[in-house]
């Protein structure tokens, strides 16, 4: 959950448009503006000559499946990675004491012929609010630090029955943001201070943010995250990597601490689209489709020819509104700007739009929010050891120093306490409300100008880390689509200095597979991802 808003596939056919779009390399531009050498040195991202930093998961499957590489060479690969390179940003709770063995066990299904699926051996890492039976979920509070949960959570069983190596825990910003009114993103009590990789002293945005900090830094092959509003897009686009935001619904919540079961979704993040997109089919249980229904071998080979038709060609034609926000300072602007100029010389209309009805949308989301966090959240608390209540977890936290270490509010649990219950009628009105103008929000845009996405700016250059100021995150990008329950998308866009910022695309309801497909092809295009350097930080330092 971010700031902002509490103020105011089947696997091979619906992937295959999205492998011809190729892997995302630098752009000129990147490496220019990126020279200075005085980055902290880094583990190896190589293994079996193959670049972590870039490799794709069908390059592992096809040098797995040649006997080239196995699942568990790749799994110690990541596990030297988390050893070396994470205790520079802190990403990483835990590792899984099984992973190696779960990766060996891929490597007997492999050399039997049993492969399950592109996810077999693939290295994974899950944000601590996700409920795993053999390691802690504790939504980085000390309060849940106790025993596991008893079972996992359906999308880790979903997972774990495609093969994937489920690596560790990744820390999180305390339960994903929705306890104090000034927060800092990346802090828990478990986990401390998660720092963004490409300058350690900015922030790595949202409450997704060490599994975002975690994919940036090459510390797994794919990490989940989770949204209520911008938790997944914004640390994505801030760390420079690819996040997506499902469809509500397309992946299920069971087993994830919650906000409010009416936008809550976990959802992919990579540091490529087609390694996103792979995952989702896994995580929907190969439930995704695009317009026009199911897709079968015929149609995907099709859609693939089409992104081969030219070093472009899947944009050739497409209807992008580009909303421009332009609060987000000059720099992100002019990043905008340029990002819109590259499109349209791929072949893209691209108009610019300003989705109506946002100033309504913030301020009746949060007073929703805390009517549904209550409801949800003492559910949850119901099903583990600690707290059973949102009451009995304030008054945890009054006694309990630790969860006092960066900022000692709890103000939104407060508020929530006292919240209007969701059988109340006002409640009721505002969610039908919310609902109703962030689905018109984009739909009525997309028809207008007859688009196939709305693109913006996923975040602005990564603020300093402070925690007595709390985050500096008024953005505005993320809401109509998770308020709606709509797809959205964040890709590398390219770079404010040395500072990531992403573009994210939303369409409407269940597009999801057009979405990643469209953006497979904006991420070939704009070719704006760069590894991280690890600066120390850089001036001026503070981009407020």
């Amino acid at each position: 959950m971010k700031k902002r808003s509490v103020r105011a596939l089947t696997t091979a056919l619906a992937v295959a448009p999205l492998l011809a779009a190729g892997v995302p390399g630098p752009s000129a531009q990147a490496v220019e503006a990126r020279t200075d050498s005085s980055s902290l040195p880094v583990e190896s991202a190589l293994v079996r000559g193959l670049d972590l930093d870039t490799v794709t998961i069908p390059e592992l499957q096809a040098h797995m499946k040649r006997g080239s590489l196995t699942s568990s060479e790749l799994t110690r690969a990541y596990l030297r990675r988390i050893k070396t390179v994470d205790p520079k940003i802190d990403a990483v709770l835990r590792t899984s004491p099984t992973a190696l063995s779960q990766a060996a066990a891929s490597d007997l299904r492999h050399r039997s012929g049993k492969v399950r699926g592109p996810l077999d051996g693939i290295p994974v890492l899950l944000k601590d609010n996700v409920n795993t039976r053999d390691m802690p979920t504790t939504a980085g509070s000390v309060a849940l630090a106790g025993s596991p949960p008893d079972t996992d959570a359906e999308l880790v069983g979903r997972l774990r029955a495609a093969g994937a190596v489920i690596l560790g825990k990744t820390n999180m910003s305390e339960w994903a943001n929705f306890r104090a009114a000034k927060p800092t993103s990346g802090w828990s009590a478990v986990g401390g201070q998660t720092h963004n990789p490409y300058v350690l002293d900015r922030n790595p945005c949202g409450s997704s943010s060490g599994s975002a900090a975690a994919i940036a830094a090459s510390l797994a092959q794919v990490a989940i995250g989770t949204e209520t509003d911008g938790s997944i897009v914004c640390p994505a686009g801030m760390n420079g990597v690819v996040g997506h935001k499902p469809s509500l619904g397309l992946v299920s919540q069971s087993g994830v601490v919650p906000i409010s079961a009416e936008q809550d979704t976990a959802g992919p993040m990579a540091r490529n689209v087609i390694d996103t997109a792979l995952t989702l089919a896994v995580l929907s249980g190969h439930k995704v489709a695009g317009s026009g229904g199911a897709l079968g071998p015929t149609e995907a080979v099709t859609r693939a020819d089409g992104l081969r038709g030219g070093p472009h060609g899947g944009l050739r034609g497409k209807r992008i509104g580009l909303w421009r926000l332009p609060s987000l300072g000059a720099d992100v602007d002019a990043l905008m700007t340029r990002t819109g100029a590259q499109l349209r010389a791929a072949g893209a209309h691209v108009v610019e739009v300003t989705p109506p009805y946002q100033d309504r949308l913030a301020e009746l989301e949060f007073p929703a929010l805390l009517s549904e966090f209550h409801r949800d959240l003492d559910a949850y608390l119901a099903s583990r050891e600690g707290p059973r209540d949102l009451a009995a977890l304030i008054e945890f936290n009054r006694t309990h120093p630790a969860e006092r270490a960066c900022f000692a509010g709890q103000e939104l649990f407060e508020q929530a306490l006292a919240a209007p219950s969701t059988t109340d009628p006002r409640y009721r009105a505002v969610r039908a409300e919310l609902k109703d103008l962030s689905r018109r929000s984009i739909d009525e845009t997309m028809t207008a100008h007859d688009l196939d996405a709305i693109a913006s700016p996923a975040n602005p250059p990564a603020w300093t880390t402070d925690c007595a100021r709390g985050d500096n995150d008024v953005i505005p990008s993320s809401t109509p689509a998770a308020v709606a329950g709509y797809p959205s998308l964040s890709v590398p866009a390219g770079f404010v200095g040395e500072l990531p910022v992403g573009l994210l695309l939303m369409a409407g309801d269940h597009q999801d597979t057009d979405l990643l497909s469209l953006g497979a092809a904006v991420e070939q295009r704009l070719q704006a991802w760069q590894a991280p350097r690890y600066l120390p930080t850089v001036g001026p330092p503070s981009a407020e």
